[in-house]
């Protein structure tokens, strides 16, 4: 997967601003940001999309939303509110084949 930019951001070799991540998943800001807060939740194993997750992945999304919490939290948009949302395939706008969890919030109320 050394062509993927998401592996490439969490074996090291690309660069990204980091905000959390553990032995599961890595949490880093978006590059292109739609929201005053827009991080992507990512898995450290490589599953394509949602409809390439097998009955052993269960616990990768339950990983990516409790990791989405925690971030949430650390940028302060837990109170006020905030999206999670997975884009699943090119039709629905997913642009990056690696499994992710787009956060966003921060907008005033």
């Amino acid at each position: 997967m050394e062509e993927c930019v998401f592996c490439q951001i969490i074996a090291g070799t690309r660069g990204a601003d980091i905000v959390l991540q553990d032995g599961a998943v890595v949490v880093f800001r978006d590059i292109h940001p739609h929201a005053p807060v827009h991080l992507l939740v990512v898995p450290r194993k490589h599953i394509r999309s949602i409809n390439d997750l097998t009955e052993e992945d269960r616990g990768v999304v339950a990983a990516m939303v409790m990791k989405a919490r925690e971030a949430a939290k650390a940028m302060s948009v837990d109170r006020s509110g905030y999206r999670l949302q997975f884009n699943v395939e090119r039709g629905a706008g997913q642009v990056i084949f690696h499994l992710h969890l787009h956060l966003t919030g921060g907008w005033r109320g």
